[in-house]
C-alpha cells in the first residue's frame, strides 16, 4: 500500500523490450535506502517490482496489462516519474489510500499558475465520473491530490501548491500529456457493497 507522498523524482535512462514485456531502467536516490530486488516501488502511481537494483538504478518489468493500461507504455528515455516505496507500518500516514493499480488513463488540459500556486485540469474516463467528488481523494500518476472542482461530466481541477510542483513530476506536465489516475479505494468497496441493494431495488 502507498500513500500518494512521493518520495522523489526519479528518471528513465534506459527502455528494453522483450517479448510481451518492457523493462524500464530507473535513476534515483534517497529510495534506495532499503530498496532490494523484489521490493514493491510505485512508478507514476503504478505498483511495479525492482528486478535489479545497481548503481543507483533500479529495473522493472511491465507486462503487456500494465502497457495498455497505464501511461507507463508511452515513457520515453529521459522522462521524469514519481517513485514512492510502500507505505511503513510505523510511519504516519499523510497522504490517502493509494493501492498502485491504475484506474485509467487521464489527459492534462490546463496547467497554469494561479496566485501561489497552479490549477491543473484533467480529462478523465466516462466510467469513472461516480468516483469523483469534490473534495475527495484522487491519485494522479501516484500523487494524492484532492479534487477542488468539477468543470463537467469529464473534467476535474486540482490546485497543486509549489512543494508539490518543485517535487514531481509536474513540474514538466504539459497540456495532453496522459497521466495515471487511480480513484479511491473505499469508494469502489462502497460501491460493490452495494450492488446487491441496487439490483434488488430494479
Amino acid at each position: 500500500m502507498f500513500t500518494g507522498i512521493i518520495e522523489e523524482v526519479g528518471e528513465v535512462v534506459e527502455i528494453e523490450d522483450t517479448g510481451n514485456f518492457r523493462t524500464i531502467h530507473v535513476t534515483g536516490g534517497v529510495i534506495f535506502d532499503d530498496l532490494r530486488a523484489g521490493s514493491s516501488i510505485a512508478v507514476n502511481g503504478v505498483c511495479l517490482t525492482a528486478r535489479s537494483i545497481a548503481s543507483h538504478t533500479f529495473s522493472a518489468e511491465m507486462s503487456r496489462e500494465t502497457l495498455d493500461r497505464t501511461s507507463l507504455g508511452r515513457l520515453k528515455k529521459g522522462a521524469v516519474v514519481n517513485l514512492e516505496r510502500p507505505m511503513r507500518a510505523d510511519s504516519r500516514f499523510g497522504g490517502h489510500i493509494v493501492q498502485g493499480h491504475v484506474d485509467g488513463v487521464g489527459r492534462v488540459q490546463r496547467f497554469d499558475r494561479q496566485d501561489d500556486a497552479w490549477n491543473l485540469e484533467i480529462d478523465y474516463p466516462e466510467t469513472a465520473s461516480r468516483y469523483i467528488v469534490e473534495k475527495g481523494s484522487v491519485a494522479v500518476d501516484g500523487i494524492s491530490l484532492t479534487v477542488a472542482s468539477l468543470k463537467d461530466s469529464r473534467i476535474f481541477s486540482v490546485a497543486i501548491i509549489p512543494h508539490t510542483f518543485d517535487n514531481t513530476n509536474l513540474k514538466a506536465a504539459r497540456a495532453n500529456d496522459e497521466v495515471n489516475l487511480e480513484f479511491d479505494v473505499l469508494a469502489k468497496y462502497i460501491e460493490n457493497l452495494l450492488k446487491p441493494y441496487a439490483i434488488r431495488n430494479h
